[in-house]
């Protein structure tokens, strides 16, 4: 299209407004289909910080969410052990009041079901979760409890409290659930619950034929354990309780900030709809007057 001389300026302003319109429409068009305002921070404007810091938020919360439920699978996971744990203990009791009966118990049967009982608690505290175990502190990649007669060697009665089978440490599990906030979780294999367990089970599969004093004893101490079982699984529960909570607070935050950052990020696509007819009419109509510029010549106004 050429223009006259005289048309020149006026047909370039209305050339330059159509191209921005026609600009600002492609933009519209890029919005409405993607439903964002733009497709890299330097379309934000003054709010690209401000969605930067929501983002980097959602993604903290996440290792925050991330960590308290791997806490809490290996707080469950202890639970449940203590759960056997106290199942044993009570089998225990049992098989120490009818041993009371000499008459219709046999010593043997008593020491040998003993010692079953004792490689199974054994075995119940070098339980495993996702490869490390959990009853023996931080050194997880070791068996925390070891019974053999070199480790633990027979008790006699009375006895004394006695953790040479433990080999792990005296580190208590935590985890970071928030900015502000630690949760102590987990117990070690050398608490009382377990070292009076297995020292009543010591007792009862190493001496025999078996005393009314080491009977006495054990029941004893197997009471204490059942005791302090029930306490340490109650505890276990708290915590588990406290990383459940601290997860689903995570959650709420970072559902809030996704939100946040959408109404920053996202546009009205009903809006921005309607803005594209205005554009699209606005559009037409220049591209209407340009044409109606380039054909007036003087002759247009001679007739």
């Amino acid at each position: 299209m050429i223009s006259r001389v005289a048309t020149f300026s006026i047909t370039e302003q209305m050339i330059d407004a159509a191209m921005r319109t026609q600009s600002t429409m492609a933009t519209a068009q890029i919005q409405e289909a993607s439903g964002d305002i733009s497709s890299d921070y330097g379309g934000l404007g003054a709010t690209s910080q401000q969605v930067i810091d929501l983002q980097i938020s959602v993604s903290r919360s996440q290792s925050y969410i991330d960590a308290a439920n791997s806490a809490d699978n290996k707080v469950q996971a202890m639970y449940s052990t203590l759960g056997s744990v106290t199942d044993l203990y009570t089998q225990l009791r049992s098989v120490l009041a009818g041993a009371t009966d000499s008459a219709s118990t046999d010593p043997t049967s008593v020491s040998q079901s003993a010692q079953q009982m004792l490689q199974e608690l054994t075995s119940l505290l070098n339980t495993q979760y996702a490869g490390q175990y959990v009853f023996g502190g931080s050194s997880t990649d070791t068996a925390p409890v070891d019974t053999s007669s070199t480790a633990y060697p027979p008790a006699t009665s009375p006895s004394s409290p006695s953790t040479s089978y433990y080999q792990g440490d005296d580190a208590v599990a935590s985890v970071r659930v928030s900015d502000t906030e630690t949760v102590s979780y987990g117990v070690t294999a050398d608490d009382p619950a377990f070292e009076q367990g297995l020292r009543a089970l010591n007792l009862v599969a190493n001496n025999e034929p078996l005393s009314t004093a080491t009977l006495n004893e054990a029941m004893g101490l197997v009471t204490s354990a059942l005791d302090a079982a029930t306490a340490v699984q109650t505890k276990l529960g708290t915590a588990s309780a406290t990383l459940e909570n601290a997860s689903a607070s995570q959650t709420d935050l970072q559902n809030y900030a996704k939100t946040q950052g959408g109404n920053l990020t996202s546009v009205d696509v009903a809006a921005v709809t309607a803005q594209l007819s205005a554009y699209q009419a606005q559009l037409t109509a220049s591209y209407a007057a340009i044409s109606k510029v380039q054909s007036l010549n003087l002759a247009s106004y001679l007739h």
